[in-house]
């Protein structure tokens, strides 16, 4: 272990020396299909040699026994293909998120190896990992690492497509293959019921509003445009250039006048309090009452996470109830933790009317 920490000192000097360096290239944050379903990952196989998201060829001896997970949607999605026995160390805050509690609580209490911005690096190289996933923001981290021989694979799901490539990746890489065509194949099976039950459907205009003020939204290259799109509405907001959330004013949300106002899952205000917003009393959502917020018993289904394609359904369900019914999307629901996480969501939401 003295041996490893004197090395991760030097390369961090060697790190520090070098100076900062531009990140590899992100991939296409464009929306994909529903059309298309993710191709199946191969079989597993040992070694392996991937290609990470920021375009590093990573290279796993054997099938990895001890993970370590420094981001959230990793960690979740380490936990849908059942390898939460494998993790010895995980992201800062563990506590706060609700699906580890549901599904795998013994991982809270697992060391932190800290957050992006302060990710203890010493400290991860300490669980002696054989395996490392890292966000894309982290890969000076990931690179002095390697140099250490630690395998560190990077990922970068900011979109449905990343977020599927990304799950490919992660399967191969753990050696969970069926696990991983198993959840590609859920995801599939709900993108192709949506397509067919909307195909004939007129799209409402839809609104989503962010979660520390009403008056930021999401903008057309934001994975929440694509779940709206696939939920079968158009995003008021699609022509917005902007990569994370843009702040727009009361008089752009009534130019727009949405049919439909969603509240981002963790909004720090209440549907009844955009219901009685001064500034809203002509928009057509507050007019007809349809203002509501994405649920968050388990976690935000309105970002890239194992789990998103629920967050289509149960917009679906919102925009289009003839087409999409509420008792399918509970369904549908229940069967993806029950399958993925191996818990009841109506029996961790407290009450099975509110599932959807």
């Amino acid at each position: 272990m003295k041996r490893i920490l004197a090395l991760l000192l030097s390369a961090a000097l060697t790190l520090s020396l070098a100076g900062c360096s531009k990140p590899a290239a992100q991939g296409s944050q464009q929306p994909q299909s529903s059309q298309s379903a993710a191709p199946s990952a191969p079989a597993a196989a040992f070694p392996v040699t991937l290609t990470d998201q920021a375009g590093r060829e990573v290279t796993i001896a054997s099938q990895p026994q001890r993970i370590v997970s420094g981001y959230y949607i990793s960690t979740s999605l380490l936990l849908a293909l059942g390898l939460e026995d494998k993790l010895v160390g995980v992201e800062a805050k563990a506590g706060s998120r609700a699906i580890y509690a549901l599904s795998a609580p013994d991982i809270i209490d697992l060391p932190s190896v800290g957050t992006a911005k302060e990710f203890d690096l010493e400290g991860c190289a300490a669980l002696e990992p054989d395996l490392v996933i890292l966000p894309l923001k982290l890969q000076q981290a990931a690179d002095t690492l390697t140099q250490l021989g630690i395998p560190v694979l990077l990922v970068n799901p900011e979109s449905q497509a990343q977020m599927d490539q990304a799950r490919d990746l992660v399967a191969q890489a753990t050696g969970a293959v069926a696990q991983g065509e198993a959840l590609a194949a859920f995801g599939a099976q709900q993108s192709q019921m949506l397509e067919q039950a909307l195909a004939d459907t007129q799209p409402p205009t839809v609104y989503l509003a962010g979660n520390s003020s009403f008056l930021s939204t999401a903008g057309g290259k934001m994975y929440q445009s694509d779940l709206i799109a696939q939920a079968g509405g158009v995003n008021v907001a699609q022509e917005l250039e902007d990569t994370y959330w843009a702040e727009v004013s009361y008089e752009q949300v009534l130019a727009w006048n949405p049919a439909y106002i969603i509240l981002a899952s963790d909004a720090q205000y209440t549907p009844q309090e955009v219901l009685n917003d001064p500034n809203l009393q002509q928009c057509a959502a507050v007019v007809n009452g349809h203002v509501y917020q994405m649920p968050d018993t388990a976690e935000a289904w309105d970002s890239p996470v194992p789990g998103g394609v629920l967050g289509a359904v149960w917009l679906g369900s919102v925009l289009h109830p003839q087409q999409v019914s509420r008792e399918h999307c509970r369904e549908v629901v229940e069967e993806f933790y029950q399958t993925f996480y191996g818990f009841s969501y109506a029996q961790a939401e407290g009450q099975t009317d509110d599932a959807a």
